[in-house]
């Protein structure tokens, strides 16, 4: 067979005669994908290895297969959403951290060629907690919503809770509020939700996340036409952010002003 393409699903169930060891295992894994790898530079021929994933999202079985391979692609997704995201951590030979956003249509999976309008198009006209923040996807600047909820709780402490950014992260930016700005927090609940099922982990959505938790405890909108990025240190101040030129070029004509 001369194939133009090879596509291996999954790493885990090809097995090489040589190991006795049972498909899945690590001395497999491994074999398998190194003989794919020789197959590929001696026959000029793509392979493209599907490898499962654990609870906590990392490649399930040894990481020699990421050190093997040119590159790795995370196929990311939640289930509640009809949008899907292909995100590149390793790449030989180009940048990594690039995406791509595809929708589910009943054509099957579709490029999405502005996705920061696919993360706003639901996004609520007047409201307070409701604060658009610009990402930096690869060199894709995204603009995403950031919603928070601050109300008042009958028990003695406030709980804190997040979805797509990161826990403790919004701890900090919540104990930044109340020492720096006088902001009682303590009896009140925060949550803190990013909008469309995308997850953020940079520094520049911190004064997205600080806007947004701001704007909902003081019912205070925000423009809708304005973005907010920036990191936030622990005594107030805003600092800068990698490609700060680059986030307001984003194509959506809706936010503006940054």
């Amino acid at each position: 067979m001369k194939p133009d393409l090879v596509i291996v699903d999954s790493i885990q169930t090809v097995f090489s005669e040589k190991i006795e060891s049972a498909p899945g295992s690590v001395s497999q894994v491994r074999e398998v994908a190194a003989q794919f790898m020789m197959f590929a530079k001696q026959t000029g021929t793509p392979v493209f290895l599907t490898g499962h994933v654990t609870k906590e999202g990392s490649i399930a079985g040894p990481k020699t297969l990421e050190h093997i391979v040119d590159t790795v692609l995370y196929f990311e997704g939640d289930r509640h959403h009809n949008h899907r995201i292909i995100r590149a951590t390793k790449n030989r030979f180009g940048a990594a951290n690039e995406i791509g956003v595809f929708e589910m249509t009943n054509a099957g999976l579709v490029p999405v060629s502005n996705p920061s309008e696919l993360f706003l198009q639901e996004r609520p006209e007047n409201a307070t907690g409701s604060v658009v923040t610009v990402c930096m996807e690869g060199t894709r600047p995204m603009l995403v919503e950031v919603q928070a909820l601050v109300s008042g709780t009958k028990f003695g402490s406030g709980r804190r809770m997040t979805q797509g950014f990161d826990h403790n992260r919004a701890s900090l930016l919540i104990a930044v509020l109340e020492k720096q700005l006088g902001f009682q927090l303590a009896g009140d609940d925060v949550f803190v939700n990013v909008a469309g099922g995308m997850e953020i982990d940079e520094p520049a959505a911190d004064l997205g996340v600080l806007a947004a938790i701001a704007s909902s405890f003081r019912n205070l909108q925000v423009p809708p036409e304005t973005a907010v990025f920036g990191e936030v240190g622990l005594t107030g101040e805003i600092r800068g952010v990698l490609q700060a030129q680059a986030r307001p070029r984003s194509p959506n004509p809706s936010a503006s002003k940054s």
